[in-house]
């Protein structure tokens, strides 16, 4: 697959890392990976005392709202849109986040993905999730092209800062789904590297 973005992501949740990247297989993540927009000094935003403390508007953040876009050619089998965009949690609140974690997993994969695409080729079905309330752009069934924008990079679902969650598939229905290894040119991103696209 290609990066699902321009500009410059940090890589988090990396399966270069370990496996199950996210600490589940549940919903097929065991390959999922993760990425953070930042800014050209890597930076996701303005921290200050408060961000220690306070829940944020993801609006603060400098990715939020990027565009993301489809990183192969495919169908569009799967989209959901109108999960709202909650407050971003980088201090101390996110003890509190974390505790609501056994919440969303009993909300199923609309909890956890937020609003998200999946596309389809050959087989491979690739999500990517946490996006932009009212940013998805495609519908099931339409045809993109590698590198279409799909939608805004979000904060939705189970996201503590705005980020694109992606993670390949070999059905549609993550709740039956097996994970499918993914590899980007270069090779897998380790945790902790910036991308650029």
């Amino acid at each position: 697959m290609e990066y699902p973005f321009a500009g410059h992501w940090l890589v988090q949740n990396s399966p270069a890392d370990r496996v199950p990247s996210h600490g589940t297989r549940l919903f097929a993540t065991s390959h999922s990976i993760d990425f953070t927009p930042v800014d050209r000094n890597g930076r996701f935003a303005p921290m200050t005392l408060a961000s220690l403390f306070l829940p944020e508007p993801p609006e603060r953040f400098v990715g939020f709202g990027r565009a993301v876009t489809a990183p192969l050619s495919g169908v569009v089998r799967a989209v959901h849109d109108g999960e709202p965009d909650h407050a971003a949690f980088r201090g101390f609140p996110s003890v509190g986040y974390a505790a609501t974690q056994a919440k969303r997993v009993r909300e199923g994969w609309l909890g956890l993905a937020g609003n998200h695409v999946i596309i389809e080729r050959d087989g491979v079905f690739v999500a990517l999730c946490h996006l932009r309330r009212g940013s998805v752009c495609v519908r099931p069934g339409q045809l993109v092209e590698c590198g279409e924008v799909v939608a805004g990079c979000g904060n939705s679902g189970n996201s503590t800062e705005p980020h694109v969650h992606v993670q390949a598939m070999d059905s549609a229905d993550p709740q039956r789904a097996s994970a499918v290894s993914i590899l980007f040119p270069g090779g897998l991103p380790r945790n902790g590297i910036v991308v650029s696209a």
